[in-house]
């Protein structure tokens, strides 16, 4: 993996790969979406955004949410994104900014991010990858 270069470009639709939780030691489990997560994230060129991500079509994996999506504008603060929220499924964040890590890891988008989640710190791991590749890779294995 490794920190953006100056000339990325974020501009276009990735597909998610995968949704993580991560505990102190590192350690990955199933994020909220259970273990198969199923999303859309849409970067244009003009600073606006769009994120969908669901549940898997059969509810396989568990997880404690059906669907979580937000728009609204983007972007970058040198390795961070950020999303400021105008409209989402969960009322609660519209009106902030959700500030992300970035990362790249390969043809991978990394957003990471940290929570308050049932009065404690949740560390979130974020899997995105190019729709173009996703689609031409077939449905990914988590990694």
């Amino acid at each position: 993996m490794h920190r953006l270069d100056d000339d990325f470009d974020p501009v276009g639709v990735w597909r998610l790969v995968a949704y993580y939780d991560v505990d102190e030691a590192g350690r990955t489990s199933d994020g909220p979406l259970g273990s198969a997560p199923q999303g859309m994230l849409i970067y244009t060129a003009d600073g606006h955004l769009s994120v969908s991500m669901m549940r898997a079509l059969d509810g396989a994996g568990g997880g404690t949410e059906t669907f979580m999506g937000y728009a609204g504008r983007w972007h970058l603060e040198g390795a961070r994104m950020v999303h400021e929220v105008a409209v989402s499924a969960h009322p609660h964040i519209v009106g902030t900014d959700m500030v992300r890590e970035v990362e790249l890891d390969g043809e991978d988008l990394l957003l990471g991010g940290t929570a308050q989640i049932g009065g404690r710190p949740q560390r979130r791991l974020l899997r995105w990858r190019r729709a173009a590749a996703f689609e031409r890779t077939g449905a990914p294995a988590a990694t």
